[in-house]
């Protein structure tokens, strides 16, 4: 493991590697540091990367705070197919005729979307409803209603667009807390008139905190 970003005590910012959860490095830094106590301030997903910051002892009891910052992604955006987690891990649920995704359309939809919108939380999220989380609902074959979430976008800029026959989008979004990347995928996708899914995903900030400011970890 390579040495580990220290803001305080107490705060340790981590950039975590695509194919572990964000257990995994807790895991990973209680083994090295010999510390039990310890938490994060927002999940990321196992095809995820990016910052976590990791409360360390007493540091624990600022995670709530932390939990409220605003968050920035860098998100690629595939055009073409649907899948049933929002992202390349799922099943295709649906295809479409992406012929007429331009760069022009994006941007001009991406500024419709800016402000709060009340969306679908994904099927495949730790959102629980009677005390069990969906994913687990949906991995055993239960018809899943996914709750809609207030989601509020402050930003959204195209940074740069592929046209292939799945055109992808390279996005950076600046979002409130609880907003769930995947769902304004999706959004884009039906604002457009061609299903979208997440392909990529990397958390470059969380309030003033910066992924550059974070060491990365070997999990």
């Amino acid at each position: 493991m390579n040495t580990i970003a220290t803001h305080s005590d107490t705060l340790l910012l981590i950039d975590k590697p695509v194919g572990c959860t964000s257990f995994d490095v807790i895991r990973c830094l209680r083994k090295e540091l010999g510390i039990r106590k310890m938490g994060h301030a927002g999940t990321l997903d196992p095809l995820a990367s990016g910052l976590l910051l990791i409360g360390v002892g007493p540091g624990t009891k600022a995670l709530h705070a932390l939990l409220g910052l605003p968050k920035t992604y860098l998100a690629t955006i595939q055009f073409g197919y649907a899948t049933d987690t929002g992202d390349t891990e799922g099943a295709i649920t649906s295809r479409g005729d992406a012929s007429g995704i331009s760069e022009q359309l994006i941007r001009t939809t991406l500024q419709s979307m800016i402000g709060t919108l009340s969306l679908p939380a994904p099927t495949y999220s730790a959102i629980k409803q009677n005390g069990v989380p969906l994913y687990k609902r949906a991995r055993r074959g239960e018809v899943v209603h996914a709750p809609l979430r207030d989601m509020t976008i402050y930003e959204a800029t195209l940074q740069t667009f592929e046209a292939t026959e799945y055109p992808r989008a390279h996005i950076c979004f600046y979002v409130a807390s609880g907003v769930y990347i995947r769902s304004l995928a999706e959004e884009l996708g039906k604002r457009v008139g061609c299903p979208a899914h997440l392909s990529a995903l990397r958390r470059t900030a969380i309030g003033s905190y910066a992924v550059e400011q974070a060491r990365s970890i070997s999990v």
